[in-house]
């Protein structure tokens, strides 16, 4: 088990008008990932609510600002419990046996179009093995084939762009590597959590995207930029690809700066702790199997 403490600190200036926000920012409550301990400060005295969607577990912070300065702050303690398993013994499930859960993640999506992808996906992984060893050689085959660099991709880039500039920051490796699983029919969904253990040459500590992949009875982690340590990821919300789950959707006038995040893994002596690290087994933070349909 992991203990992870981070803070997630958003400042914002509103115009004449206000703002209404939507923001991913709360730790998702699952099976495996327990809140020891919350804390939400809004500086602005203003209604707000968080909603949780039952399917993917995500919470929904959702406010209206009013004109000037606004403060957001988010602390929480998490225990994330793992399931670790050997990938040599992890198989593809068949599409007739992928629950229902399962399936809005094998389709194309706005930022991922697994259907313009097919041919490259058959090109390149089409004659490998079925199972958790081709997926591992797809996210292997991105983290190869693009260049981690920042403020070289924007909000509208997509897989497809990113598989002809070959550069991006870690939602567009996610991007390529989800578009190319379903494009050979393996259900992929994308993320968010935050980039425990990432290189400080990359920068400061920010918001991380990674991809979980239908295999067996289990989603399991890929990290297919390879800054951060999937061991210690937070989950904080899930969907088809980044539409879904940016960490603030705005709808009015805003100034910001970038968010300002700090992240500490937590061990102590007599605690089952552990500190995060890379591993080479496959991991998944599903507590239990999920059925799988019965044709």
């Amino acid at each position: 088990m992991v203990r992870i403490q981070f803070v997630i600190d958003l400042h914002y200036e509103l115009g004449f008008q206000g703002a209404d926000f939507v923001f991913n920012i709360h730790a998702a409550k699952t099976a495996s990932q327990t809140i020891v301990s919350e804390q939400l400060v809004i500086s602005q005295q203003v209604p707000h609510t968080v909603q949780t969607d039952p399917a993917t577990c995500t919470r929904y912070l959702r406010l209206t600002g009013a004109p000037g300065p606004l403060h957001i702050s988010y602390k929480a303690m998490v225990d994330i419990k793992q399931q670790v398993d050997l990938p040599d013994l992890i198989q593809e499930t068949p599409i007739a046996r992928l629950p229902l859960s399962a399936l809005t993640y094998i389709y194309p999506s706005r930022y991922c179009q697994s259907d313009r992808l097919a041919a490259l996906a058959m090109n390149e992984f089409g004659h490998l093995p079925k199972g958790y060893r081709r997926v591992e050689a797809i996210r292997n085959w991105v983290n190869k084939h693009v260049s981690f660099k920042g403020n070289t991709t924007n909000s509208a880039t997509s897989a497809l762009d990113t598989l002809i500039d070959r550069v991006g920051v870690c939602r567009d490796f996610a991007h390529l590597m989800i578009a190319i699983c379903r494009a050979l029919n393996i259900p992929a969904r994308f993320t968010t959590g935050i980039d425990y253990g990432a290189d400080p040459a990359l920068g400061p500590t920010d918001f991380h995207a990674y991809v979980e992949v239908f295999l067996g009875e289990r989603w399991y982690l890929f990290d297919p930029s390879g800054t951060a340590i999937p061991m210690g990821f937070v989950r904080l919300a899930t969907g088809r690809d980044a539409a879904d789950v940016s960490f603030a959707t705005i709808f009015g006038g805003v100034l910001s700066p970038p968010p300002v995040i700090t992240i500490n893994a937590i061990t102590e002596a007599g605690q089952a702790w552990e500190l995060p690290r890379h591993r080479h087994e496959a991991l998944s933070t599903d507590a239990a199997p999920v059925a799988v349909a019965t044709p």
